[in-house]
């Protein structure tokens, strides 16, 4: 990126001083008064032609102790590079868009809102303190889906991200075929850590794959399966259309597997975590984000070329133009 950039920023402040200067010789002092025996001779003299060239000698000046300071500042123009390298970490998000995450047991923004966009808003800021991972989404119901691959591009991961709605996929929660599918798209990248974090807010009741069988898969790969149980205990409210075509909210009960999940988590060496509200929600993506930390390689290059010389020149061009000026003899 091209910038211009000043070594010694701090000398620019000397400018102030210019209008202060600039000021104190423009003073007026007093009016300039001669006797003379008869107004002929001020005539006269006051018919001529100026010899002073005025103010412009005082501006000169004052142009080139301006391109002075300039260049006391050292201004360099140039560019820099940046150069970020990937952690080597690889996380797979998996997160449950069957229609029981349109419960309405969340808040966003001191507002009731559904376990799904809750779970995109927190996820959208985990993705943001990660930027240099490579992360991928999928979404699961009756069976998974791929969001997104693992990419270094998290804007366009983000956009699709934005994307999940319930009902996309066929009703049902495949959890243990959401853990297969992501091994799966994980088993082959030469990342030093892998990771696939599940979040799901039911019981598995579809898909032909135990979500137990699906990790071991994932231990034998040394693949870390971090699992996440979204939803209050007891009931929550869930918005329904009745026989009429009106939509209202009607109190169903929570029923999340806890111990299962909790169990494909110890399984490959994770942890289970149990969301109850959007607070303990957002701290299980930050436990997580620190318990999988990354190290940031960061590379800088920068190239300048110095341009006090140009200013040098141009106010030593100036104080010539005023000393020619000022030693100017008029007809």
């Amino acid at each position: 990126m091209n910038e211009l950039r000043f070594a010694y920023p701090h000398l620019l402040w000397l400018l102030a001083l210019l209008p202060l200067l600039a000021l104190w010789r423009g003073r007026s002092g007093p009016a300039p008064s001669l006797i003379f025996s008869t107004t002929s001779i001020a005539r006269v003299i006051g018919g001529g032609k100026k010899a002073r060239p005025g103010r412009i000698p005082v501006i000169l000046r004052i142009l080139a102790l301006a391109l002075l300071i300039l260049a006391l500042a050292r201004p360099q123009f140039g560019n820099t590079t940046t150069e970020v390298e990937a952690s080597g970490i690889d996380i797979l998000l998996a997160v449950d868009v069957s229609g029981s995450m349109e419960a309405q047991d969340f808040s966003l923004n001191g507002r009731p809102a559904n376990r799904l966009d809750v779970v995109k808003s927190v996820v959208a800021r985990f993705i943001k303190e990660r930027p240099n991972d490579r992360i991928g989404l999928v979404a699961f119901a009756g069976r998974p889906y791929l969001v997104c691959p693992l990419t270094l591009d998290h804007d366009w991961l983000q956009r699709r991200l934005e994307s999940l709605k319930t009902n996309m996929i066929e009703d049902g929660t495949a959890i243990g075929s959401a853990i297969a599918y992501g091994v799966n798209r994980l088993r082959d990248r030469k990342a030093k850590s892998r990771i696939l974090i599940l979040l799901t807010d039911g019981m598995n009741n579809a898909g032909k794959i135990a979500p137990l069988t699906a990790a071991e898969a994932a231990e034998t790969l040394s693949i870390k399966v971090y699992t996440i149980g979204a939803g209050t205990r007891g009931e929550a409210p869930m918005p329904v259309v009745d026989q009429f075509g009106r939509k209202r909210m009607m109190r169903m009960q929570v029923d999340i597997d806890e111990h299962t999940l909790r169990q494909v988590a110890e399984l490959t060496g994770a942890k289970y975590f149990r969301a109850t509200d959007t607070r303990s929600l957002e701290n299980i993506y930050h436990e997580i984000n620190k318990l999988e930390a990354t190290t940031r390689k960061i590379k800088h290059f920068s190239q300048y070329r110095e341009l006090f010389s140009w200013l040098i020149c141009g106010a030593l061009a100036l104080l010539a133009l005023e000393l020619f000026i000022t030693r100017r003899r008029l007809p």
